[in-house]
């Protein structure tokens, strides 16, 4: 019995010490404010990256690179690029999603859907080059209905030229942009709401006005997003992060620590 007993404690102490020296998984994300982190308290505002720690165990490491208003153009132009593509290390999941901004025009920010291409397979060959594994994400959709009730799509070529680069390149495609139109379309006019900014005046003291987004998210937007993001996680059988996902019972609302500079 005290031979069983000796056993079972050394089998204890053996997964726990398995479970502290294993090596932890990381996750670098690229895009702008739709999953960007937001500042908190009094701000509603969630991007996807800032709640993706919610579906995942403590071995797995994301830092968020997102910032508000970046196109693939500007997040080179500025540096961000460089900064985060030094930051990689062998075997790092670098999560990428552009396209709300790429397709602004008149603006500094602005890159065409050919631009948009090239840059994305920019990023792939630089992640591929530091050891690390490219996925490609098509951007989510804006909330957008016409006066009877049709679903607008406003990303226009952007979503399939990522898809093209992903095709092309042999890169893993989270298609956000299909996921979240597929959802918004379910869902309609109305309910489609809630995944989205729609406060009331007084609401916040942040926002004393109130405000009306259909582009950004709520926090229930966020998680639903990076639910899609898990679930392609799973699709594309990505082992080192599918084991450590949580359970379903265990998800809680967690956020990334924005650590990085802004």
């Amino acid at each position: 019995m005290k031979k069983i007993a000796s056993y079972l404690i050394f089998i204890c102490f053996a997964g726990l010490f398995i479970a502290a020296t294993q090596k932890p998984v990381r996750i670098l994300l690229a895009g702008d404010s739709t999953l960007a982190d937001k500042p908190i308290p009094d701000n509603p505002e969630r991007g996807w990256g800032m709640v993706l720690p919610s579906y995942f165990n403590s071995n797995v490491v994301i830092r968020n690179y997102a910032r508000n208003g970046r196109s693939t153009r500007s997040f080179i132009d500025e540096g961000r690029w460089a900064n985060l593509v030094a930051h990689i290390q062998k075997g790092d999941y670098v999560i990428i999603q552009f396209g709300h901004n790429d397709e602004k025009i008149n603006t500094p920010r602005y890159a065409s859907p050919a631009t948009y291409a090239a840059n994305l397979s920019r990023f792939v060959i630089d992640v591929r080059a530091k050891g690390g594994i490219p996925i490609l994400c098509t951007p989510v959709m804006r909330r957008r209905f016409d006066a009877q009730g049709h679903f607008v799509d406003t990303h226009g070529a952007y979503p399939d030229s990522a898809r093209a680069v992903a095709r092309r390149m042999h890169v893993p495609l989270f298609d956000l942009s299909k996921q979240t139109e597929d959802l918004l379309i379910s869902l309609g006019v109305e309910s489609s709401r809630k995944l989205f900014l729609h406060i009331a005046p007084g609401q916040y003291k942040s926002l004393p006005n109130g405000r009306n987004d259909d582009t950004h998210s709520s926090e229930l937007g966020a998680m639903q997003n990076a639910r899609f993001v898990v679930d392609d996680i799973r699709s594309w059988h990505l082992e080192p992060l599918v084991r450590n996902l949580r359970p379903e019972n265990k998800i809680m609302v967690t956020y990334t620590t924005p650590t990085l500079p802004k």
